[in-house]
């Protein structure tokens, strides 16, 4: 609650609104990754935009060999064959984040994961049905201004910095199952930890 005894979030009470009409997206951290959200086949999404309009587009789905930074987060050897997945998020119109993960091919091999459309639940939900449910995560951010092609597939305008999040997930033993690295249009967000002591 606010000092002014008000309970809404202060992005709430200004009407949350850009100068361009937009109402940013409140990107909740942690309830958007809970198993009980892509475990019962909902997206990771749904959390955070409600009754919006969101499309995926641009989306790519290739084998690659394994960036370095990214084969020493999964534990396989260098350039060994990942599977990429990318896309792009445009909410209301607008696009909002762009989304590149890799996960071992070895692992995803023959699944929906190496399909454009991965089903109910996602990515993670296609990982439990491998016997690599994802029990924990962790999310790096920084920030950044953003390269040339990134700063036009999101149609930003000038000046406006970008938000990287890389999220690993973990399946259990503390094995890494997926890097997940995001470009976030830092207008169109709010980052939100609600987190319990």
């Amino acid at each position: 609650m606010t000092a002014n005894g008000d309970d809404r979030q202060p992005e709430e009470q200004r009407g949350a609104e850009t100068p361009s009409g937009f109402r940013p997206l409140r990107r909740r951290g942690v309830q958007r990754l809970a198993r009980e959200q892509w475990g019962e086949g909902r997206s990771i999404w749904s959390t955070d935009v409600g009754e919006r309009e969101l499309v995926v587009d641009q989306v790519g789905v290739s084998e690659e060999p394994a960036p370095a930074a990214v084969a020493d987060v999964l534990g396989i050897g260098p350039r060994e064959a990942v599977c990429v997945r990318s896309r792009r998020f445009v909410l209301d119109g607008k696009p909002v984040l762009l989304a590149t993960s890799h996960l071992s091919a070895a692992l995803v091999a023959g699944s929906a994961i190496i399909q454009k459309d991965t089903g109910p639940g996602g990515v993670y939900a296609r990982l439990a049905e491998l016997g690599r449910k994802p029990v924990h995560f962790r999310e790096e951010i920084r920030s950044r201004m953003p390269s040339r092609d990134e700063a036009d597939r999101l149609s930003l305008s000038a000046g406006t910095p970008v938000i990287i999040i890389v999220r690993t997930a973990f399946a259990d033993g503390s094995r890494p199952v997926e890097v997940n690295e995001m470009i976030l249009d830092s207008s169109a967000y709010v980052l939100e930890y609600d987190i319990e002591a």
